[in-house]
């Protein structure tokens, strides 16, 4: 009987122990092929990220300049035009990403104008297109839903500052920064309904937190009471919420334990405690890990044999899932791929 690869991550997700572990990939990370076919016949799930909402912030207009510099890199810078000033933007394309060369914020002066971007934005539900594309992708991929980066986490992660320079601007102009704060939780809290009402099954909330920059008292504060508020919104309409968490999380791992989060995602335990410390940590939530990324560079055995240890870490399965949610090199992800499938089956 052929396995229903969306149906077992959604039970394990729900905390029930499946048949066996399920095995997922971002779908943008897994080429289309008949290894790929094969896979998914062996039961991969695919994980296609969206949104069940749009934001559209109709008083901001932009314009977009593409060029080539002399080292024949393309660049493209963005300017946005808002009643109260102009912010640009200017980043380099690199296949499945971009490398940010220039933030919208240059000086206390951007802030009046990222402050009314973000009060300008207005929410509507997209319902039917996400609902047509759960029914068209069918039971080999599972449709997550997405949040917003955490309202802090948009000014680490985002467009609006370099990470650096947030954290001179948190130290310097704390007031102007806890005013973009607010604007943005008041924006997250226009989003949370529309998730929780829509089609969608679960749904992930920011991440990419980096604790060396956040800070426990910062995590504490900023960002437990915006995950508990949104779980709490979700858990009314029976969905399922989680956040990306792929970076090093020793120093914040008994804080993530007071989040009513019911999932950590993308959690590596080549860079962070490891699977059976992460589940003593967080008993009651699901641990679904990044297949450590370092471990792609060893031999076919090595990941088989890594696997393993990482299901004997997990017993007695419940509450565990291998994910794929980095770029695995060109000419390993077939055969580690395999080697992941095959350690699952035995």
């Amino acid at each position: 009987m052929k396995p229903m690869p969306r149906r077992r991550v959604m039970n394990v997700l729900k905390g029930e122990i499946p048949d066996r572990t399920p095995f997922t990939v971002y779908s943008g990370k897994l080429p289309r092929c008949t290894l790929e076919r094969e896979l998914r016949n062996r039961g991969l799930c695919l994980i296609e990220r969206t949104t069940s909402y749009r934001i559209d912030r109709p008083n901001v207009t932009f314009e977009e300049h593409r060029c080539v510099d002399r080292s024949g890199k393309l660049m493209v810078k963005t300017i946005y035009h808002t009643p109260v000033g102009d912010l640009s933007l200017l980043t380099e394309p690199a296949g499945f990403t971009s490398w940010t060369h220039e933030y919208l914020f240059k000086s206390p002066a951007d802030y009046k104008t990222i402050l009314f971007m973000i009060e300008d934005s207005i929410v509507t539900e997209d319902y039917a297109r996400v609902a047509k594309l759960q029914a068209d992708l069918g039971d080999d991929f599972a449709v997550r839903d997405g949040l917003p980066l955490e309202p802090l986490q948009s000014f680490i992660s985002g467009s609006f500052f370099d990470p650096a320079e947030f954290c001179v601007q948190w130290m310097d102009n704390r007031d102007e920064m806890l005013k973009l704060y607010n604007a943005q939780v008041k924006l997250a809290r226009k989003i949370y309904p529309i998730v929780a009402k829509g089609p969608l099954e679960f749904c992930n909330y920011g991440g990419n937190v980096v604790p060396q920059i956040v800070g426990r008292e910062n995590f504490q504060k900023y960002y437990i009471p915006n995950y508990n508020e949104a779980a709490e919104e979700l858990h009314k309409t029976g969905k399922l919420i989680g956040t990306h968490l792929d970076a090093e999380n020793e120093t914040i791992m008994d804080l993530v334990a007071q989040t009513n989060l019911d999932y950590i995602e993308a959690y590596d335990p080549g860079m962070s405690p490891s699977v059976s410390q992460a589940r003593k940590a967080w008993p009651d939530k699901v641990l679904w890990i990044n297949w450590p990324s370092a471990w792609h560079l060893g031999s076919p055995q090595e990941v088989h044999d890594g696997t393993l240890r990482l299901l004997a870490e997990a017993k007695p399965g419940n509450n565990f899932i291998i994910g794929i949610t980095e770029d695995v090199p060109e000419d390993k992800w077939a055969v580690n791929f395999t080697q992941i499938m095959n350690a699952i089956g035995d």
